[in-house]
């Protein structure tokens, strides 16, 4: 009986989630705002599922009452080609590791751990690894593949919570009337070449942090169960990342964490201000909350992750098998330079390019371009080789 009354929420659940969207699809007139409104709700609906936990519970569990009335994680994918996965799904989105609730883990926190510190099969954090951590990789990276050659950074655009934040600052600024910043090409250029540096550092990093248990020769001290490394710089980017606070913090307003025990758990090293949240940690996101009021979308620019997408989504011969594209008619195209304003990230490739696939590494896939376009079918959203979407002339209110 449990079952059938999950399979009917969950089914009631699907269905009101279908008839929004087509009320949005049929309802909503205003060509400049059909995807716009799609796409935040869509975002919505992606943060609910995966948190879901937050949600369905269950809640106040006695064997982690110091936490609050955290809910646990309700993981999806623990077992994988019949293989025990027990951080869950590997998903690129900043789904992250550390707070209450999640359904899936943010690759780049399994791709780190399972180098440095869990790289041997046996125990992790609450968890038993029965497989190598190059087992594990290889899950890891078979499904960040996957997933970036079917869907892209549309991940960016329309899943990512931290993208969603940023999203809703863009929309406090506008209706504040703050106008927004714009990077010349070359600096923009510029971010979003770090964001490799920043990949490159950090499996550099880990290496070296986990060489002990990979190649059996210990490279930094430190690295041991309990050293200064192992309890401070474990997955490395996590100790930096602005999603990591974000969450801990929004749950804590939310009482579903005990803030007071999130940031009384601490050694007293600068490093940490507490179990869940390092000094660094709420720096970062202070600076970009900061960026993302200047500058749209000013995280995607340096994002690693996002980085991640774009190589296994936009270059050879990943390319090749990607899913979704946003294509241009050159032959419409006027060069009003609309596309290159609206967009967040500042991608000028769907201005430049002169037809074709103009889907860029930078790209979102937001779509923002092809609401604005004011040309008819100047710009598509083609998946699988069929579109679903092309440009309006919105201009012509006759249609």
């Amino acid at each position: 009986m449990g079952i059938i009354s999950q399979m009917l929420q969950a089914t009631i659940a699907v269905g009101i989630v279908v008839a929004v969207i087509l009320v949005i699809i049929i309802g909503v007139k205003d060509r400049t705002k059909k995807i716009s409104c799609l796409r935040i709700f869509i975002q919505t609906i992606s943060l609910g599922i995966i948190f879901l936990g937050l949600i369905i519970g269950p809640f106040g569990l006695t064997q982690y009452s110091f936490i609050g009335n955290a809910p646990r994680d309700v993981l999806v994918g623990t077992t994988i080609f019949g293989a025990p996965f027990p951080d869950g799904l590997s998903v690129p989105t900043m789904a992250c590791y550390y707070p209450s609730g999640r359904t899936m883990t943010c690759a780049l926190w399994q791709i780190q751990s399972y180098i440095f510190p869990f790289w041997n099969a046996g125990k992790g954090w609450g968890v038993n690894y029965t497989s190598s951590g190059l087992e594990r990789l290889v899950i890891v990276f078979g499904l960040l593949i996957a997933m970036s050659v079917i869907l892209g950074r549309l991940f960016c655009g329309w899943i990512c919570p931290l993208g969603f934040y940023m999203d809703l600052i863009t929309r406090a600024r506008k209706s504040l009337k703050i106008r927004h910043c714009n990077l010349s090409e070359e600096i923009n250029d510029g971010l979003r070449q770090l964001r490799y540096l920043i990949i490159a550092a950090i499996l550099l990093l880990i290496f070296v942090f986990g060489a002990e248990a990979i190649v059996g020769t210990k490279l930094v001290s430190g690295t041991e169960y309990k050293g200064f490394v192992y309890q401070y710089f474990t997955a490395p980017f996590c100790q930096v990342c602005p999603m990591r606070p974000l969450c801990v913090l929004i749950e804590g307003a939310l009482g579903y964490m005990n803030l007071q025990y999130v940031f009384s758990q601490t050694t007293g090293q600068f490093y940490e201000i507490g179990y869940y949240v390092t000094s660094l940690n709420v720096l970062v996101l202070v600076l970009v909350t900061i960026g993302a009021i200047a500058l749209r979308r000013f995280w995607c620019r340096i994002c690693p992750l996002g980085g991640l997408i774009a190589v296994f989504n936009r270059f050879v011969p990943f390319k090749w098998a990607s899913i979704v594209r946003l294509d241009k008619d050159e032959e419409k195209c006027t060069k009003c330079g609309i596309c290159k304003r609206v967009c967040p990230p500042q991608v000028n490739e769907v201005y430049e390019e002169k037809g074709g696939d103009v889907t860029a590494s930078g790209c979102i896939l937001c779509f923002r371009c092809v609401e604005m376009c004011p040309y008819e079918d100047c710009l598509k959203i083609n998946v699988a080789g069929k579109t679903v979407f092309e440009s309006k002339n919105w201009l012509d209110t006759a249609k």
